[in-house]
């Protein structure tokens, strides 16, 4: 973990720090040659130079991003009653963040970004 990244996790809550903690994870199982990337104020990971995926702790959610129209599309019913906007997912503080979504949303992601 790059010291911008150690820096970010240090100024969220314990409770959040936890599931950031539990994010990160989930990402480097899916993805295990990322390698830590800190841009716009949050960290990230970066696959074969290109942004993977960023992660972020907000007051009552986590979100990653970027999630394409076309990860979205292919984990739709998945994905259900999380709020969306353009290529970001939010998950709620109040419920356990699904990890094995994560994982699945970044295979999808780092397959898509091999391929292009």
């Amino acid at each position: 973990m790059n010291s911008r990244v150690k820096a970010y996790f240090a100024a969220t809550p314990p409770a959040v720090r936890k599931e950031l903690k539990k994010i990160r994870e989930a990402i480097l199982a899916a993805a295990p040659d990322a390698e830590d990337h800190f841009s716009y104020g949050i960290p990230g990971f970066r696959l074969n130079g290109k942004t993977l995926i960023w992660y972020a702790a907000w007051k009552n959610h986590v979100s990653i991003y970027p999630m394409t129209d076309a990860v979205r599309k292919r984990f739709a019913r998945e994905l259900e009653g999380y709020k969306m906007s353009k290529g970001t997912i939010q998950f709620p503080l109040t419920e356990p963040i699904p990890l094995a979504l994560i994982k699945k949303l970044v295979k999808s992601r780092a397959a898509d970004l091999l391929q292009g």
